[in-house]
């Protein structure tokens, strides 16, 4: 009992996290309204003309390059219904994919799984073998197969198959190939579309288009423009944000939590780009910081008595409670119940009242998380996995980032929430797919150089394997979970798109975040910082 009593008052191994790398880069950013509404002007213009030609788009093939070419350029939410229009034609023809080449069907048979309608596998039958293998054709036709097998899911094997033969017939290919195929190779290779960031892929895109010698003048001009005009408003709400933080001075009393204001924003970007959007990017920036706050003082800093307490006073959600804690945990305290307050007034602004109460209850059910990963952690005794991975259901964060957002989407309504609270199949495979990149991807920084047991301590205890086996089994996990999520993807179709996309989103994010198996973009700045340029400060010459 002495022993138990002894580790109650022990802190965890501290890590002494890099500071922000960006300094007052955002603080002091100001919006130009003139520059704006000349981009807002320009790109209504070129809208018009846009419009007018994929509505005169005649073959479906044209029409379905169009659609790709404007998505992929980050212009989707200029012409949502004539996209949805011009995909429903094509659902209704039943001839269509049956009886294309590879390059149209598989494009098709993409779109279509992007946008959530029904479409079988069966339409890539006339491409293989007897032996149920592909053949080789040309790079455009391989490359459009190879982005189509990603949106499978997990039974359908002839897209399995598709996938791994594309990828090393394109990377036997690259090295050969013009410069603008060569660089959408190599970028597919390294993350295809479908898991792609689609604001960080469009920057990324307008480059690589521009050399294409097929390219659509006025397409290429409107994605500039808009992607200017993208970059001044975020610019403009990082430095909201940026007021916000500061106010709590939260970065000289808490010095063992991570300052990642511009890293939690990426994240808001990267969950919905387009400019009406704005309240979502806050509301995930601000429910990030909330868990990294909450994080950082159970895992970093917190003795379990105090984490204990803690837990119990945030379950209570009293402020009258609060003097029982130390002082940094009454700041951290004051600090969630204060964005809770802002959350509030703003759903009621926004007539998503009822969005409140679940949003709070997320928010204690992840102390409770928390606070279970420690006792584990601090007195070494690690539970069966399972055990583990029900835990972490919680502790991927997905339903408070969820419930962080709701109320800045118009669809949102109370059956939205009480789906949610059901725990559907779509949250919680995504939502593990995300815990197993974070474990793969921090679990040097969090085993504190095996000091502290981790998730892949767990796996490897219970199972009697290496940890190499281990990272391999839950890289196959987040290889199956992302066919799970396309699956519920195009089966949730009941969920608004604006609501359902946040899931593909998150896996994107985690994706974006934790591939690299020696860090993690949100903890380590400097990985984040390409991506930060990209977006926030370099803009595009026109």
């Amino acid at each position: 009992m002495a022993t138990v009593s002894c580790l109650s008052d022990v802190r965890p191994p501290m890590t002494i996290h890099q500071p922000s790398i960006w300094a007052d880069t955002f603080t002091n950013s100001s919006s130009d309204e003139k520059e704006q509404q000349k981009y807002a002007d320009a790109i209504e213009q070129l809208k018009e003309e846009a419009r007018d030609m994929l509505m005169a788009a005649t073959t479906s093939l044209n029409q379905m390059i169009l659609i790709d070419t404007i998505e992929l350029l980050g212009l989707a939410y200029l012409f949502e219904t004539e996209i949805e229009h011009k995909l429903q034609q094509i659902t209704h023809d039943n001839h269509l994919l049956h009886h294309s080449d590879l390059f149209t069907t598989s494009l098709g048979f993409r779109l279509l799984r992007q946008h959530r309608h029904r479409i079988s596998c069966d339409v890539f039958n006339k491409f293989v073998n007897k032996d149920g293998m592909f053949g080789e054709g040309d790079v455009e036709g391989m490359l459009s197969l190879y982005e189509a097998a990603h949106v499978r899911f997990n039974d359908e094997k002839i897209l399995q198959e598709a996938a791994d033969f594309t990828r090393h017939y394109l990377s036997s290919r690259e090295a050969g190939l013009e410069s603008h195929l060569k660089d959408r190779v190599k970028r597919a290779l390294k993350r295809p579309l479908h898991r792609d960031i689609p604001i960080v892929y469009a920057r990324i895109f307008i480059s690589i288009y521009e050399k294409d010698p097929s390219r659509n003048e006025l397409l290429l001009k409107l994605a500039k423009l808009n992607f200017n005009f993208l970059q001044n408003l975020y610019r403009k709400e990082l430095s909201q944000l940026y007021r916000w933080w500061n106010e709590f001075d939260l970065k000289s009393k808490l010095p063992y939590a991570r300052d990642r204001v511009v890293e939690a924003y990426v994240w808001g970007v990267g969950y919905h780009y387009e400019p009406q959007y704005s309240h979502v990017r806050m509301g995930i920036a601000k429910g990030l910081k909330i868990i990294g706050m909450m994080d950082d003082t159970y895992d970093n800093y917190a003795t379990i008595n105090q984490a204990q307490l803690f837990t119990e006073i945030l379950h209570k959600w009293n402020m009258g409670e609060v003097d029982r804690l130390p002082e940094y945990m009454r700041t951290v305290y004051h600090f969630i119940m204060s964005t809770c307050q802002d959350y509030e007034r703003d759903a009621l602004k926004l007539g998503k009242a009822f969005a409140t109460p679940y949003f709070i209850e997320t928010v204690q059910q992840l102390g409770r998380a928390y606070n279970q990963e420690l006792k584990w952690v601090m007195e070494r005794k690690l539970p069966p996995f399972e055990d583990y991975v029900k835990n972490s259901e919680i502790t991927s964060c997905i339903f408070l980032l969820f419930a962080a957002i709701s109320p800045g989407f118009m669809s949102l309504t109370q059956e939205t929430i009480d789906w949610m609270k059901s725990e559907p199949k779509i949250a919680i495979s995504t939502g593990m797919l995300g815990r197993y990149s974070d474990d793969i991807g921090s679990h040097d920084r969090e085993s504190k150089g095996g000091q502290v047991l981790t998730a892949i301590d767990c796996y490897m205890k219970q199972h009697g394997v290496t940890k190499q086996e281990t990272l391999s089994e839950f890289a196959r996990r987040v290889e199956e979970g992302w066919m799970d999520v396309n699956k519920e993807w195009v089966q949730t179709a009941f969920v608004p798109r604006e609501i359902a996309l946040q899931f593909l989103n998150y896996a994107r994010m985690c994706d974006a975040t934790y591939n690299n198996s020696n860090g993690d973009a949100y903890t380590d700045p400097e990985m984040a910082k390409p991506t930060v340029r990209a977006l926030f400060i370099d803009p595009i010459l026109v």
